[in-house]
């Protein structure tokens, strides 16, 4: 969330650790962790694919030492193998995958690509709900709105959100004037989160029927939001691979209200909302040196 790249790895025994990072957690917005754990999740997937396209998949072992709250994740090298196409396709992805807040095209997603994406939760444990008319994609579009103000009424909330968004090209975090998209407008069918952002140009209002997944767990443990975080990044890579934008909207998991109220629909544990489409490419946001994040 916000680009914080919460995470830290340490390389030991041919193996890797992946710890979260509290110093980058968004107090205000993300008070539990929950956004560091989905964070770290997705990394712990990228970090398996590397492994994978090395030739020695990982065995993972979530949580391992219960008095290190820290320490997400031990990967430990298994017996060599090649790399199946389909790893090596994810793999190519992770470089093109971007969030994309803008305008997206009026054009249906085929059920082929659904339904990978579907697949591609599944096999993390998670489940991906695509909202199956406009009836339950306004309901979802109006708990997105409302938890939108109300975080937005909080100057807390306000104020961290600004200390992430940034117009200098040389930052290593944040997101980034280009990457932040158009500024949200009262007709706009789902709210996007406002980093600063200006008015769009004529003739780029968002989609009125974009397609709306819902990705939802089991349960809520800390084990259950790193199998999520994992599932994301699955799904986005799937998505990447198949020519498709994806935007996240992270508000009604924020506002416990709001959560509540999306888990009546799906019937199980929401951890995060897409917008899925085809569009123009997204804009890279930046990421930290190599070095403040790896040791060993």
């Amino acid at each position: 969330m916000h680009n914080t790249q919460p995470w830290h790895f340490h390389i030991h025994d041919g193996g890797l650790d992946v710890l979260a990072d509290p110093a980058r957690q968004l107090h205000v917005a993300d008070p539990h962790g929950w956004a560091v754990r989905l964070a770290c999740g997705a990394a712990i997937f990228n970090a398996r694919l590397a492994f994978a396209v090395a030739g020695r998949p990982v065995a993972v072992a979530l949580l391992p030492q219960p008095d290190q709250p820290d320490l997400l994740a031990c990967l430990t090298p298994g017996p060599p193998r090649p790399p199946t196409p389909r790893e090596t396709a994810l793999y190519r992805a992770i470089g093109r995958r971007y969030s994309n807040r803008h305008p997206l095209r009026a054009e249906p997603v085929p059920a082929s690509s659904r339904a990978e994406l579907i697949r591609a939760a599944r096999k993390e444990g998670a489940r991906l709900r695509l909202l199956p008319d406009q009836q339950s994609l306004a309901v979802v579009a109006g708990l997105v709105h409302t938890a939108d103000a109300t975080l937005n009424r909080d100057p807390a909330y306000r104020d961290e959100l600004a200390q992430w968004s940034h117009r200098d090209p040389h930052s290593t975090d944040g997101v980034a004037l280009d990457a932040a998209g158009p500024g949200p407008e009262p007709h706009d069918l789902l709210t996007m989160r406002t980093f600063g952002t200006g008015n769009r140009r004529a003739g780029r209002d968002f989609e009125s029927e974009p397609l709306i997944g819902i990705l939802v767990t089991a349960a809520d443990a800390l084990h259950d939001q790193l199998a999520a975080g994992q599932a994301l990044e699955h799904v986005l890579l799937s998505a990447t691979e198949n020519q498709l934008a994806v935007s996240m909207f992270s508000q009604p998991i924020e506002v416990p209200t709001a959560r509540d109220q999306l888990r009546a629909i799906v019937g199980d544990t929401p951890q995060m909302v897409l917008r899925i489409g085809y569009g123009l490419p997204g804009y890279p946001t930046a990421r930290r040196p190599v070095a403040d994040v790896l040791d060993g």
